[in-house]
């Protein structure tokens, strides 16, 4: 297959004032509050490293194209009053596509990678509480990823009762 020679253009993002950004009445993608509470951490923890992408509308407003969450995020989760945005020269049509594109490109995380990861993070020391908290998942998640792979890794900084040797000195070795 020949390689395209694509000119492709960087857009500049530009802070606008968040009042002026709407959303749009086609995007399919919803995030629930876990992964919103997430999204929040993220930009509280990385910063806002990706614009949000709108249109500038005939009245000088901006309709999100992609990025509804991130804008949410920063309206009603933190209160910012501006928003990056990087603006798209798009008919409805286009806007359309770009939206499914952008929601679309992004993928999915894959369980086995994520256990993996899981493994990564609980190798380097971090808490069970801190994975918890940094990705966004809940105790049982975390604990169906560490029994993805790994068990005795996973688990060998938990501290277990002793009802396991008290149970096998009673019964199996002759006690009451």
């Amino acid at each position: 297959m020949k390689k395209q020679n694509i000119k492709m253009k960087a857009m500049e993002p530009i802070l606008v004032d968040i009042d002026l950004v709407y959303a749009n009445d086609y995007n399919p993608n919803i995030v629930a509050k876990p992964e919103l509470d997430l999204l929040k951490l993220s930009i509280i923890q990385n910063g806002f490293c990706f614009p949000v992408v709108v249109i500038k509308d005939n009245k000088g407003k901006y309709c999100i194209v992609d990025g509804f969450h991130r804008y949410t995020v920063m309206k009603d989760m933190l209160g910012q009053t501006e928003l990056p945005v990087v603006v798209l020269d798009h008919d409805i049509g286009d806007r359309i596509t770009a939206t499914v594109q952008f929601n679309r490109a992004r993928g999915t995380h894959q369980i086995i990678d994520m256990s993996k990861l899981v493994i990564k993070l609980i190798k380097s020391g971090m808490p069970d509480i801190d994975i918890i908290n940094k990705l966004g998942m809940d105790t049982d998640e975390l604990l169906r990823l560490k029994q993805m792979t790994g068990l005795k890794e996973a688990f060998k900084n938990q501290q277990f009762s002793n009802s396991w040797e008290e149970f096998e000195h009673k019964y199996m070795e002759g006690g009451e």
